[in-house]
C-alpha cells in the first residue's frame, strides 16, 4: 500500500488567507482533512506590506487548519501573486548527449536550463519556468522527448518571474509561524490545476482568477500555458464603488455586494408587475445593517455601479489577451473563478464586453469535505494541493535557494504553545 503524505496550500490573498489541508497517496486523489479561511491583514494587492500583521493572520489560519485536519503542519506549497509578477516565453536548444542519440530525461533537465539562461533583472527572480513544447530534429509539437531519437533537442517554455523582495518577505511570513515552504506557485498556474479541463487547455483558454486586490490572466494554447500576467485591480474596487455610490462604510457594502451575488429572484404567484418591483427591492433589514440606506434598487446598483467596474475589468483583460498575440486562439473562451467570480451579473458582463463563451468554475480533483471548498475562491487553495501532488521533492519549479531557508523552529515553538494554551482552563 502507497504511503500517505500530507500536503498544504497556503493562499495567501489579499483579502483573505486560506490554508488546505489533504492526505494524498499515489494511489488515490488527494482527501481534503482541514480547511480554514481568516480575513487578510498585513497584504495589499498581493504583497506583504505589513510582516507582523500578516504572520498574526497566517498563525490563525494554520492553528484552525490543524485543528480541524488533526495534524501538525510542517510544510506548504504557498501562492504568489501581485502586479510584480512578469512572464517571458524563451527557448533553449541542446545537442542530445546519451548513445544511440536516445533523449533521455538528463537531456530534458539540460535544454530547460538553458531556456532558463535568460537576461532579468537582479531584483528579479525566476518562479516557474514551464515547458510548453519540444521539437526534436525540427519535429513540432512534441509533448514528451523521453525515449525519443535524435540530435537536436529545443524547448518552448514559459518562464515566470516576481519581484525578489515580495517574494522573500511572503516566504519569511510564512518560516515566522514554523512553516517550511515547499515551493511558491503562481496563484494563475495553481488556480488553473483545479477549474480547466484537458480539453479547454488543449483549444485554448483564457482562465480569469479575480481576488480581492487583483486579477491573474493566464492564457492557455495548445494544451500549454502561454501567456500570465496580473492586473492590480479586484473585487476591493466593486466594494469601494458601492460604498461611494451608498455612501456607506466598505463593510456594509460588503454585505451588500455579498447579498446581491446570493439572492435569486423568486416570482411567486399573485400580479406579476408587482412581484417584478418587489424582486427589484434589496431587502436589507436580515443583513444586519444599522445605517439608514432607503430603498435600495437591485437594478440601479447592478447597472449603475457593479456592471461600469466589470465592464472596466474585462475591458483590461481584452486588452491583455490582445496584447498577449493570441486573440484568436481562444475557443473555449474565458474561465472565471477566484472570490470575484460570484459577482452577480459576471457571466453576461463577460459575453458582452469580449464577445467569448464565459463559464464560472469551482475546483474539481480532490475528494473528502468537498462542501467547504466546493465555491469558486478556493480555486488556487485546491490547486495548491494538486500541484503539490505533481512536483517531485527535488524539482518543484522553484529557483529560490536563497529563499527557500530552512525549518524556522522557534516559530513552530510558539505555534505549539498557543495551541497547548487553548487546551487549559
Amino acid at each position: 500500500m502507497a504511503k500517505e503524505r500530507i500536503l498544504v496550500g497556503i493562499d495567501v490573498g489579499s483579502s483573505k488567507i486560506t490554508t488546505v489541508v489533504a492526505s494524498y497517496s499515489q494511489d488515490n486523489t488527494p482527501t481534503v482533512i482541514g480547511v480554514a479561511t481568516v480575513p487578510s491583514k498585513g497584504i495589499r494587492k498581493g504583497q506583504v506590506v505589513d510582516i507582523d500583521e500578516a504572520v498574526s493572520a497566517m498563525s490563525a489560519c494554520l492553528e484552525q487548519a490543524e485543528r480541524m485536519a488533526g495534524v501538525t503542519i510542517g510544510s506548504a506549497f504557498v501562492s504568489v501573486g501581485g502586479s510584480h509578477i512578469n512572464s517571458i516565453n524563451s527557448r533553449g536548444v541542446v545537442a542530445v548527449a546519451g548513445g544511440e542519440n536516445e533523449i533521455t530525461q538528463e537531456d530534458v533537465q539540460r535544454v530547460t536550463e538553458a531556456a532558463r539562461a535568460i537576461s532579468i533583472p537582479s531584483s528579479r527572480e525566476i518562479i516557474h519556468v514551464i515547458p510548453r513544447d519540444f521539437v526534436v530534429d525540427s519535429q513540432e509539437g512534441i509533448k514528451d522527448p523521453v525515449g525519443m531519437t535524435g540530435v537536436r533537442l529545443e524547448v518552448e517554455t514559459h518562464i515566470i518571474s516576481g519581484a525578489a523582495t515580495s517574494m522573500r518577505n511572503l516566504v519569511k511570513c510564512v518560516q515566522q509561524v514554523g512553516v517550511d515552504v515547499e515551493g511558491l506557485v503562481f496563484s494563475g498556474v495553481s488556480a488553473s490545476e483545479s477549474t480547466l479541463t484537458d480539453t479547454e487547455r488543449e483549444l485554448g483558454v483564457a482562465l480569469i482568477d479575480i481576488g480581492g486586490g487583483t486579477t491573474d490572466v493566464t492564457l492557455f494554447i495548445e494544451g500549454a500555458i502561454s501567456h500570465s500576467v496580473v492586473i492590480p485591480i479586484g473585487g476591493k474596487n466593486i466594494t469601494n464603488d458601492l460604498a461611494i455610490g451608498l455612501r456607506s462604510s466598505l463593510e456594509v457594502a460588503e454585505k451588500i455586494k455579498v447579498s446581491l451575488s446570493e439572492q435569486k429572484k423568486k416570482m411567486v404567484g399573485g400580479d406579476e408587475r408587482e412581484n417584478k418591483e418587489r424582486s427589484d427591492v434589496l431587502d436589507i433589514s436580515k443583513l444586519g445593517i444599522n445605517e439608514d440606506l432607503g430603498t435600495l434598487s437591485k437594478k440601479t446598483l447592478l447597472d449603475g455601479i457593479i456592471k461600469p467596474r466589470l465592464t472596466e475589468i474585462f475591458t483590461l483583460i481584452g486588452m491583455e489577451i490582445k496584447r498577449s498575440g493570441y486573440a484568436g486562439l481562444l475557443p473555449s473562451g474565458l474561465v472565471i473563478t477566484g472570490g470575484g467570480a460570484k459577482t452577480i451579473g459576471i457571466e453576461s458582463i463577460g459575453k458582452d464586453v469580449l464577445r467569448m463563451p464565459v463559464r464560472v468554475a469551482e475546483p474539481t480533483g480532490v475528494s473528502g469535505i468537498i462542501d467547504e471548498v466546493s465555491s469558486p475562491e478556493f480555486a488556487s487553495s485546491i490547486g495548491l494541493i494538486l500541484y503539490g501532488t505533481k512536483v517531485s521533492e527535488e524539482s518543484s519549479g522553484i529557483s529560490l535557494p536563497s529563499i527557500r531557508g530552512g525549518f524556522n523552529i522557534t516559530g513552530f515553538l510558539k505555534r505549539l504553545l498557543t495551541w497547548v494554551r487553548s487546551f487549559l482552563p
